[in-house]
């Protein structure tokens, strides 16, 4: 098959996802184009069969509207017209199945032949965000609708979808996946010595630091551990919320335990020195960053909330919290940190759930199954 990715290049979940789509795609004979404003984080080196088309966005003072949408639009238009795509697959409803459907809808008035058809991955903040936001929930719902496919990564957003924005659309749940061949922990050991000098326990947080992910919490929480025991926080991430974090530490007197690493593009190395992975969410619709920790051993404590508990067993395969409780949470992270029998074993049950659901030779066959269904329906009347 032919087929166009449409994401975000920016560090997060649904750029992830799409990109290393688009890769195991290509590895498996596809011809697959990513379509974004920059090259995507995790798009690595030349591979066979996979393509990047950068999307321009040209500054006009004199326009209001959304150039970036139009723009993605028109380059939706070209890569279809020039590879002859079977699917182009929106990551995101606003602005990235806004776009396919303009696309698709300029290339049927132009009378091109073979329209591709549009499938959208809902990733959640396009749901229970700006889902939530009256003057971009119709748009939201009539994009979903639109498409020829659509999934989500989680049963919980499925059920957010359904009831945020009324669509009658079927949605199939294809959760994230990680190439389990690279994800397993590796010898941290000449890391960690230099993370934690003196033997500390070390705790991260792996996030695109936006107010969702509630990093001024995840400090809060390692400041009740510090209080307990010698330890090390490892902030891995940027965004807007970076500052507060900061703050937080400073006026919780940790401020020399925390070390903010900034974006990176190969967590592992810092997964395979860490102990505990932190994350108390607002809301998490799959929790990526969780299940990579969990691949690696790291013990996940986090939130109940979202799609985490599809993916965390609560006192199996991690910790799960009330979303205001951050003294639980330095409980439970304490427990582990301080019981070698019981990080152990969950340790081993997070990579063993890991490992058994959520591969990329087990996930993809699903995208590639669908697509195989979409194409063979009869297109939507539009």
């Amino acid at each position: 098959m032919n087929v166009g990715i449409v994401c975000y290049a920016s560090i997060g979940g649904s750029g992830v996802i799409a990109t290393e789509l688009g890769k195991a795609l290509a590895s498996r004979g596809h011809h697959v184009h990513i379509l974004s404003s920059e090259t995507p984080f995790r798009l690595g080196d030349y591979q066979p069969g996979l393509s990047f088309h950068r999307v321009e966005t040209p500054s006009y003072p004199l326009f209001r509207e959304p150039q970036y949408l139009l723009s993605l639009a028109t380059k939706i238009v070209q890569v279809s017209r020039d590879e002859r795509l079977d699917i182009v697959h929106a990551h995101y409803a606003v602005p990235h199945a806004a776009a396919a459907y303009l696309a698709r809808q300029i290339l049927g008035t132009a009378g091109h032949s073979g329209v591709p058809r549009v499938i959208t991955t809902l990733h959640g903040t396009d749901i229970t965000v700006l889902g939530n936001d009256r003057s971009y929930a119709e748009t939201i719902a009539f994009c979903i609708e639109q498409s020829d496919g659509v999934t989500a990564v989680s049963e919980s957003l499925k059920a957010d979808t359904y009831r945020e924005l009324g669509v009658a659309h079927d949605i199939r749940v294809i959760p994230n996946f990680l190439d389990c061949s690279m994800y397993r922990r590796r010898d941290g050991t000449a890391l960690r010595s230099r993370l934690a000098p003196k033997g500390e326990k070390l705790v991260i947080h792996v996030s695109n630091f936006r107010p969702v992910k509630r990093v001024a919490a995840v400090v809060d929480v390692f400041a009740r551990i510090r209080r307990q025991l010698p330890a090390r926080l490892l902030m891995v991430g940027d965004g807007p919320d970076l500052a507060a974090a900061a703050q937080t530490a400073r006026a919780l007197g940790v401020a020399d335990d925390v070390e903010f690493l900034g974006g990176q593009d190969q967590v592992l190395p810092l997964l395979s020195a860490s102990d505990v992975f932190l994350l108390p969410s607002a809301q998490e619709s799959f929790g990526l960053a969780a299940l990579e920790a969990m691949a690696c051993e790291v013990p996940v404590v986090a939130s109940r909330v979202g799609g985490l508990p599809e993916v965390i067993e609560d006192g199996v395969s991690g910790f799960l919290l009330p979303l205001d409780d951050l003294e639980g949470m330095a409980r439970s992270a304490l427990r582990l940190l301080t019981d070698g029998a019981l990080h152990h074993r969950v340790a081993e049950a997070g990579c063993r759930t890991a490992h058994e659901r959520f591969c990329d030779q087990d996930i993809v066959p699903m995208y590639e199954a669908y697509y195989e269904e979409v194409l063979a329906r009869t297109p939507r009347t539009r």
